[in-house]
């Protein structure tokens, strides 16, 4: 990789584990189709993705539904789901780190813009940040791809070659691989959230990390 001013981190999976609250959110939803789950660590693929695919791919569900799903997921997330978060131990002192070295940081999340913003804004995570991007609530835009553009143009970088090349996406699920490709950015997949390396390998990520310190150490080189 180049020389990156610009970094793009996924949250869920990547900043903050949020495996709680996610898991008990779904739960939650899939209660009101009647479906019970018993593990909640079956439900961990959710984490990540936008949440209508997560339904159709693993619930059948039909677009509506799915919506539907989203809707009543978000009655429990909005409650306490949101709170029901870890910060992955070393973050703070890798972004401090990054923004010592002149590092601008943004956000790029497919989770609703107004929940990542109160998540960052509880762990004091938010300060680091000179833009937090995700979807929006009615998720016409939460595709990975949108997001990063999304964010790429709100911060003032643009969307023009020479600026995407001065920017890296990080991420743990390869749709955040796949979406920064799809905007010409090259990505770093990391092992410690909730994708495997063979996932990372089959989507092709320009390259990856096990933990924060080396998350961290590999930044800094760029």
């Amino acid at each position: 990789m180049d020389h990156k001013t610009h970094i793009l981190f996924d949250l869920d999976g990547t900043l903050t584990d949020p495996k709680e609250g996610i898991t008990k959110s779904v739960c939650y939803a899939l209660n009101h189709y009647g479906i019970q789950v018993e593990d909640l660590d079956s439900l961990c693929p959710f984490i990540g993705p936008p949440l209508t695919d997560s339904y159709k791919k693993f619930y059948g569900f039909s677009n509506e539904q799915a919506w539907e799903g989203v809707l009543i997921y978000r009655e429990y997330f909005s409650r306490q789901g949101w709170y029901e978060n870890k910060e992955y131990p070393g973050i703070r002192e890798m972004l401090q780190a990054l923004k010592d070295a002149g590092k601008t940081l943004l956000v790029a999340t497919s989770k609703p813009e107004e929940f990542a913003v109160k998540i960052l804004e509880h762990f004091k995570l938010a300060e680091y940040f000179d833009f937090i991007g995700g979807a929006n609530l009615d998720e016409t835009r939460c595709r990975k791809g949108d997001v990063i553009r999304y964010v790429l143009e709100s911060s003032g970088l643009g969307l023009q070659k020479e600026a995407v090349d001065n920017a890296v996406m990080v991420g743990d699920r390869e749709h955040d691989v796949l979406g920064a490709r799809e905007c010409g950015m090259e990505c770093v997949g990391v092992l410690y959230g909730y994708g495997s390396r063979q996932e990372m390998e089959d989507c092709r990520a320009a390259h990856v990390v096990e933990t924060v310190s080396e998350l961290e150490q590999f930044l800094l080189s760029l």
